[in-house]
């Protein structure tokens, strides 16, 4: 099982960087092979909607030339992809933004002449998110988004988890923070394996709602 982790914070040490570094423990921890790609470190040129892309269904095939190509072909090879980010004016950072709208086009071949098909349906997507908002006001707007994203591209949504950081004054990570994390993570590995729905969105509102599966009360 591989899981891509797209982190959009142009922080290396930040706090979205430390939740995605949890939730890959965890994953590798459950049998997954992990992989995170910095999309600050990647150039990621801005969709300009010329449906260049839509001539070839059997690729990302997308004219411009920078990173997302390379980024495609790991979307396409892996089992899960989350999408890591802090919430700038309640959606995701600009880099991640650009790679989302070139991947609706280059990855759904519905533009053009004729609609093509979805070259990732049925892959599967996650939202990590950090905020300075209470979850539930800070994220909500991404997460609809999201979830049209997904239906639009023919994606499995397995949910999203967010933690809050209070205030500059005080660190951000803690060891409630971090269970909660793992325990995505966990929740991630069983749908993924069939065992169960992943989360719902409802169940992470407070950050404090997305229970351990039993058993697992000391990650």
């Amino acid at each position: 099982m591989k899981a891509l982790v797209l982190l959009g914070s142009p922080r290396p040490q930040g706090n979205t960087a430390a939740l995605t570094e949890i939730l890959c423990d965890q994953l590798r921890q459950g049998g997954a092979q992990t992989e995170v790609i910095s999309l600050y470190e990647k150039e990621i040129q801005p969709c300009v909607a010329c449906r260049g892309c839509q001539k070839d269904w059997s690729a990302f095939a997308c004219v411009r030339q920078d990173d997302v190509a390379s980024i495609a072909e790991k979307i396409l090879d892996c089992d899960l992809m989350v999408l890591a980010t802090p919430i700038y004016s309640w959606y995701c950072t600009p880099p991640m933004k650009a790679l989302l709208d070139r991947l609706v086009y280059g990855m759904n071949k519905y533009y053009g002449e004729r609609r093509g098909p979805s070259l990732w349906k049925g892959k599967a997507l996650a939202l990590l998110e950090t905020c300075g908002y209470p979850p539930d006001k800070g994220c909500d707007l991404l997460e609809e988004g999201i979830r049209r994203y997904c239906r639009h591209s023919g994606l499995r949504y397995l949910g999203s988890h967010a933690e809050r950081h209070e205030s500059y004054a005080i660190a951000f990570l803690n060891a409630e923070k971090e269970q909660r994390t793992r325990a995505f993570a966990l929740r991630l590995l069983d749908a993924l394996q069939g065992c169960e729905p992943a989360a719902a969105d409802s169940e992470k509102k407070s950050g404090r709602d997305c229970p351990l599966p039993k058993g697992n009360d000391k990650v």
